[in-house]
């Protein structure tokens, strides 16, 4: 159970971890508007552009991600296939966020399916 735990606090810490390249891109903007930070995060484009598109999605991804640890613990379906399937997703989205900020939208979209495809796998373990 502590690998699932591990999982769940990397992927609650990932949003804010994907904060740091936005946090550059909106400093190189004039500064950091720290008074209306979401005014100028839609004014960015390019890089700052992908790195809010990363940091939303990982908060749209916790989300399916909970639901797939709850259903697993919950059912009580705590094992080796679904400890590996929770470390998966977990790399597949890091994976992710790099993949958007180096531009390479083909790979992104790949393991954000196959990100996806892990928490479902989880819960389908359950049934």
């Amino acid at each position: 159970m502590t690998t699932l735990l591990i999982c769940a606090l990397l992927a609650v810490l990932m949003p804010y971890l994907a904060k740091a390249p936005l946090a550059i891109a909106m400093n190189k903007l004039n500064g950091y508007d720290n008074k209306h930070p979401r005014e100028q995060q839609s004014k960015l484009t390019g890089f700052g552009a992908r790195a809010l598109a990363a940091h939303q999605n990982c908060f749209e991804s916790l989300a399916v991600f909970a639901v797939a640890l709850a259903v697993v613990l919950g059912t009580n379906n705590v094992h080796q296939v679904t400890e590996l399937l929770a470390i998966a997703h977990i790399i597949l989205r890091v994976l992710y966020c790099i993949f958007y900020y180096l531009n390479l939208d083909v790979l992104r979209s790949l393991v954000w399916f196959a990100g996806l495809a892990t928490a479902v796998a989880m819960i389908v373990v359950c049934i």
